[in-house]
């Protein structure tokens, strides 16, 4: 995962967390980026269910690269993580959300020029009121570790 996520992860970065906090697994991104935020050289935003709120702030931040983190129907054991790039998110409906991650990024996409990637796990739970499942959690924390590794925090504290 570290190498992947340095190769992709270059110029300014916003890291985007996507997800409902109250329903199980999805809660991974909100969760993640609370890990994340002042602890990273790179811009958090914690985008909640509703990523389409958020677009401008992504747009203000003028990034050379967008991650977004979610989690999303994959089709394969709960924890399971990839990275896609964008005409992979385009065209795979993986999306635990109503609004089309295609139209989202094709948004941004012409408002920014970035570079935009999906980092996706799957879920296994999504039941509302759930806490997010031990496998996901292993997964949220492997993703913190490495991103940590790859955008070290330059501030001086």
């Amino acid at each position: 995962m570290k190498d992947r996520l340095t190769s992709l992860l270059k110029g300014k970065v916003v890291l985007v967390g996507i997800g409902h906090s109250l329903r199980g697994d999805d809660g991974l991104g909100p969760a993640l980026i609370g890990r994340l935020k002042d602890h990273v050289g790179a811009v958090c935003l914690d985008a909640g269910s509703s990523p389409e709120n958020y677009a401008g702030a992504v747009i203000r931040e003028a990034p050379d690269t967008v991650l977004l983190i979610d989690a999303v129907h994959l089709k394969r054991p709960a924890g399971t993580w990839e990275i896609l790039e964008e005409e992979e998110i385009a065209r795979s409906g993986l999306s635990t959300h109503d609004l089309s991650p295609k139209m989202f990024i094709e948004y941004l996409k012409v408002r920014t020029r970035a570079r935009i990637y999906l980092l996706g796990v799957q879920p296994g739970n999504l039941t509302f009121g759930d806490p997010i499942s031990a496998s996901v959690q292993k997964t949220l924390e492997t993703i913190e570790y490495n991103i940590k590794e790859v955008l070290p925090c330059t501030k001086l504290t």
